[in-house]
């Protein structure tokens, strides 16, 4: 299948191109027939976070142009580390923990690649092919090939020799090496004659193309994508309660929506280009409408929708929906038990009592589990009626005993007790009888 529909020309209109070897002769190679394209993931953690979408969709997006995607998990480069840009060196990890997380994120990449059909995608480590490589023999057959001062000048690694007091190990300098020798075995292999990457990539790729012509007498392809960064100069994919990671067990689905539901005026329109599917047109109309309306933005409702799914699925999705409801609308009765298991992950603070600690007042209780800053604030609160735990009310006629709010009949599935201090202090109390 030719890739008739020009993929280059819809990542150009996502803003998604940043350097390529040579736009006209790599849309002619696209165009006249399917082709192999891959890119790298080093496993640096049990899990993927949002800096790796772009990546990852770019792979889909190449399929869905009728190309064959190959994601490559670091299992041997995992055990170096990439210096691109580091300010300082990396630390190493330990053989096995990399392999965990090298079969981790194999599980992880898979999800977003159709591994069906005549362009289905592989999945594959580049351990296969470095585990019983002689060192001798990869001097001999491969470091030959590379001049010590070109290496020097990619930017990368230039850096970190000039800055002061920090340098590079001999082991960071070879990973260009690795990461080029990559690319001359996919292409031997699978016939891949394109490496995508972020732009911070561009020195270890264009050594890549290089080691193909020359061990393998052919010309291969390029492509890198820009880093993603907030408007304002912040970290995109940080949060203060830590990185935004893909994997619903480390960043439940209700916080990753909130993630993307809070993205800035100034960022949202490109994201949806970056990180969504929706028709470029669709994505103009969405901004056009959000220009001429006086209300709320819709971007970010749609930003958030999207991006949920396309990573946690429908239900992970319907979850995030409906404890956005319960926090911010008052409609807690449709959570399941699965949502307040979220909640406790990272939704928001938790607090476990023992039945012991239902005795206290109200307002010692709430007080010691942060709940509220001062037992006075509780019961200002509660003069307002505005105490609120599992949708009821509490009042002084409670007598401000935690018992009487925190009765058994009451508990969602016998143990879940979402408190609500104010408008939006919300705080999940969890009561092992």
């Amino acid at each position: 299948m030719k890739d008739e529909s020009g993929v280059l020309d819809e990542f150009e209109g996502r803003g998604l191109v940043v350097q390529t070897t040579g736009r006209p002769e790599l849309d002619a190679h696209l165009g006249e027939a399917a082709r192999t394209v891959y890119c790298g993931f080093d496993p640096t953690a049990d899990s993927l976070h949002i800096g790796s979408l772009v990546p990852l969709l770019a792979l889909r997006r190449f399929q869905l142009a009728g190309h064959r995607p190959i994601a490559l998990v670091g299992g041997a480069t995992g055990l170096v580390g990439d210096p691109s840009f580091k300010a300082a060196e990396r630390s190493l990890n330990a053989a096995d923990t990399v392999a965990a997380w090298a079969s981790s994120m194999t599980r992880q990449v898979a999800r977003f690649l159709d591994t069906s059909g005549s362009n289905g995608a592989l999945v594959v480590s580049n351990l296969d092919w470095f585990r019983d490589f002689r060192l001798l023999d990869f001097l001999r057959d491969v470091g030959k090939h590379f001049s010590i001062n070109a290496m020097v000048q990619k930017d990368s690694v230039r850096q970190r020799i000039e800055r002061e007091g920090e340098g590079i190990s001999f082991a960071e300098f070879t990973y260009m090496i690795l990461q080029a020798y990559d690319f001359a075995e996919l292409n031997r292999r699978y016939g891949c004659t394109l490496q995508i990457g972020g732009s911070d990539q561009w020195g270890n790729i264009t050594g890549g193309i290089d080691l193909c012509r020359r061990q393998n007498q052919v010309r291969v392809h390029a492509l890198t994508f820009p880093l993603v960064t907030k408007a304002d100069g912040t970290k995109f994919g940080k949060t203060e309660s830590g990185t935004i990671w893909l994997d619903a067990r480390k960043t439940s689905p209700y916080a990753f929506y909130q993630f993307w539901l809070n993205s800035s005026d100034a960022d949202v329109y490109r994201f949806l280009r970056f990180f969504t599917f929706l028709p470029l047109v669709q994505i103009r109309e969405i901004e056009d409408a959000d220009a001429g309306s006086e209300g709320k933005p819709s971007a970010q409702r749609v930003l958030a929708r999207e991006v949920t799914e396309l990573v946690h699925g429908g239900a992970g999705l319907d979850s995030a929906l409906r404890i956005t409801a319960a926090l911010f609308a008052g409609s807690d009765s449709d959570l399941q038990e699965s949502d307040f298991e979220q909640l406790k992950l990272d939704g928001l603070p938790s607090t476990r009592l023992a039945p012991v600690d239902l005795h206290k007042p109200l307002t010692t209780l709430f007080a010691e589990s942060g709940a509220a800053t001062s037992g006075k604030q509780v019961k200002d609160a509660l003069t307002r009626a505005a105490v609120v735990i599992n949708g009821r009310a509490c009042s002084l006629d409670d007598n401000n005993r935690a018992d009487a709010c925190f009765a058994a009949e009451r508990a969602a599935y016998g143990r879940f007790y979402l408190a609500r201090l104010g408008k939006k202090n919300f705080h999940l109390f969890e009561v092992l009888r």
